[in-house]
């Protein structure tokens, strides 16, 4: 029987000062001033279009986590943040230990900026810092220097926030493996309790995708790797998920709800949702992506509504649930999904044969062969009959 899962927002703010060359997400280079006020009341009404269509008021499924994306969620002033999360909390209840997270941009930071933040609801930040070298983080486009970066985590620091991330790149065009394990080594020095830590991705429809520069091959990438994960593991940080770190006790609660195939409303241009219901419904919103279309009055914000199939459920469970290093609850796989164990009894036991995963009784632990061969386990679980359809 689904049982619904714990409940996240995600927000999603879509401008920033310039597009990044390695950027595939939804975001907008500025052009003129943010329209915020507007902006923010859009937000708002998207979220009560939400709370009425799937009837989620209910204090029993209060909100677990926010999570303020971009584009540059700092380019918002802390005024506007704050009537932001306080209409949220007027609109749906607050778990007690709610984490609220907001991504900032170490070049737009000003003095003082992440205390008002704090003071506006804000408990945790995440800064986009992708290296401290000057050189790479020009080829990378970034509008920030090392010394910025450096002096926003520690303000970030000083404004007395729960916690904050650092995000920082590896991988990088004509990196050397002492280059990135330099910028990890400053990483570590600022002590930040959570390190997302994770390697450049060529997307399409990116600027690096038409014009692909020069990366750094498969044998310095596993040394950046190895040597990397020696290095944060000896500085106290636990992986706990593919490129996310963190000190005991600091994982990012609202990617761990992503990872645990929980529930998150998403309000803002092009933003995702996953809602999940009692009568075993499953459904996924993408709302209006470009911000002339979400700010239009006779416009909708939703743009897609899909149901989850039954059939595409358990791939969708493990796509999310093996990106964490930590052990899986059978039980967590019935009531996430509705499905019964038999519903995959034949690929786990496929998959316990190839030893990609350990059954511990309750659990399923995938090993570090199953991490190798990710792709190989998750197509497991892809039913061939929905990926004839596709």
């Amino acid at each position: 029987m689904l049982v619904p899962p714990p409940l996240s927002l995600y927000v999603h703010i879509p401008w920033c000062v310039q597009k990044c060359p390695y950027c595939d997400f939804n975001s907008h280079a500025l052009k003129n001033d943010i329209p915020e006020l507007d902006y923010i009341d859009a937000l708002l009404e998207d979220l009560d279009t939400d709370l009425a269509r799937y009837q989620l008021t209910d204090s029993r499924r209060p909100l677990h986590s926010i999570f303020i994306g971009g584009g540059t969620p700092s380019l918002i002033s802390a005024p506007e943040i704050g009537r932001l999360l306080s209409g949220i909390q007027a609109r749906i209840p607050f778990s007690d230990d709610i984490e609220i997270t907001m991504e900032a941009n170490p070049g737009t930071v000003e003095a003082g900026r992440f205390q008002a933040y704090r003071e506006a609801g804000v408990n945790r930040i995440s800064i986009g810092v992708q290296s401290f070298q000057d050189d790479k983080l020009k080829r990378l486009g970034r509008i920030h220097g090392c010394e910025e970066a450096i002096r926003a985590a520690g303000l970030a620091k000083e404004a007395g926030l729960n916690s904050f991330n650092l995000d920082l790149m590896h991988g990088l065009p004509d990196q050397s493996v002492s280059d990135a394990l330099s910028d990890l080594k400053q990483a570590i020095a600022l002590d930040p309790p959570h390190l997302s830590w994770y390697q450049l991705t060529i997307e399409p429809n990116t600027l690096f995708y038409s014009k692909p520069p020069t990366l750094p091959d498969d044998d310095d990438l596993w040394d950046i790797f190895e040597q990397g994960h020696a290095l944060l593991a000896a500085a106290g940080y636990e992986q706990y998920e593919i490129s996310g770190y963190s000190k005991p006790g600091k994982q990012c609660q609202h990617n761990l709800n992503y990872w645990r195939f929980g529930d998150y409303l998403g309000i803002g241009c092009g933003a995702h949702g996953k809602i999940s219901f009692a009568d075993g419904t499953i459904t996924r919103t993408v709302k209006v992506k470009h911000p002339r279309g979400y700010l239009n009055p006779q416009k909708p914000y939703l743009d897609q509504e899909t149901q989850v199939a039954d059939t595409e459920r358990p791939f969708e469970f493990f796509m999310n649930r093996f990106r964490l290093l930590e052990a899986c609850p059978k039980q967590d796989y019935v009531e996430r999904t509705g499905l019964p164990l038999d519903s995959i009894r034949t690929p786990i036991e496929w998959a316990l044969g190839k030893q990609y995963l350990m059954d511990q009784g309750d659990n399923w632990q995938i090993t570090e062969q199953g991490k190798l061969f990710l792709n190989d386990l998750l197509a497991a679980f892809v039913d061939e009959d929905e990926e004839d359809r596709h």
